[in-house]
């Protein structure tokens, strides 16, 4: 009894589980599906696998984010980021986290072969193997290019969505995996920077950690010059026009600038600051697809 009582509480039950699944990062991944549902069409997307897909992607993807705590709470006591969720807390056990994971995934994984289609269910399986599994438990505590090579399957939301409405992957889809490809070693590693600290005393194998802060912030200008140069695919494969265009150049301009102050004038701040423009600007980038692409229609 004095053991439970000692527990801290941080809301109901419920959404302590809703906590393990990263709402935030699940949000952004399931809007990115939904526009690549929308882009692969000229006209509206069928009720019926909009739906099955958001909110099996939605599943799924939570199901990851649970897995990826699971395995990763003892590191998330370490961190001021991550200490405060419900399995480093006490709030949660790792049986129920493990049981909530495989109910949230495989409603998800069922709705999609039910509701959409087969393609689209095991391409989402393969994703959260990709996740759950490749990046968690292989890539992220062996090298520091965790977040390059696992960046592949955090790249497939749009690629599930396309499939969810074709049944198929088209080459309009590969090019929005890559865009998001591109996009994440310059999210990633401004985060990195500035808890670099953090990701030392857990041992992780960050970029900062291993190469050190010079060499990251280069390579946070390097890959921000090769996301910027990628978005211009879709306007050059004709798949978007003008609009999206002048938008993916105006977003890649304001990211080029955050990435060459940290490379020249570096500070946590500029960092945190960078972090948070990277995830407005894939936002505001996929949203800009989406306006062209009726526009245009």
């Amino acid at each position: 009894m004095a053991s439970s009582l000692s527990l801290p509480h941080n809301g109901s039950r419920l959404q302590q589980f809703y906590q393990l699944t990263k709402p935030r990062v699940v949000s952004l991944i399931v809007f990115t599906a939904v526009i690549g549902m929308f882009l692969a069409t000229p006209g509206w997307v069928p009720l019926q696998p909009l739906l099955g897909a958001t909110i099996g992607i939605a599943l799924v993807a939570g199901a990851a984010a649970v897995i990826n705590c699971l395995v990763e709470q003892k590191l998330d006591a370490l961190m001021a980021r991550t200490r405060a969720r419900p399995l480093p807390m006490g709030q949660l056990t790792s049986t129920q986290a493990l049981v909530f994971a495989c109910g949230i995934g495989g409603i998800g994984l069922w709705i999609l072969y039910a509701i959409v289609n087969p393609l689209t269910m095991w391409l989402t399986f393969a994703t959260f193997i990709g996740y759950a599994i490749i990046y968690t438990v292989l890539l992220k505590p062996a090298t520091p290019q965790n977040i390059v090579i696992g960046g592949a399957s955090g790249a497939m939301p749009p690629v599930l969505g396309w499939a969810a409405v074709t049944g198929q992957v088209g080459h309009e889809a590969m090019l929005l995996c890559l865009i998001i490809f591109a996009w994440t070693p310059p999210h990633f590693w401004a985060l990195a920077l500035y808890r670099r600290k953090e990701y030392a005393k857990a041992g992780l194998p960050m970029l900062p950690v291993t190469h050190g802060e010079k060499y990251t912030r280069l390579h946070v200008l390097f890959y921000t010059v090769i996301l910027v140069a990628v978005t211009a695919l879709p306007f050059a494969s004709r798949m978007s026009g003008w609009i999206y265009l002048v938008g993916a150049m105006a977003l890649g301009g304001v990211f080029l600038w955050y990435a060459w102050r940290i490379w020249r004038n570096y500070s946590d701040e500029l960092a945190q600051k960078t972090f948070r423009y990277s995830i407005v600007y894939l936002t505001a980038l996929f949203a800009v697809l989406l306006v062209d692409h009726y526009i245009r229609w």
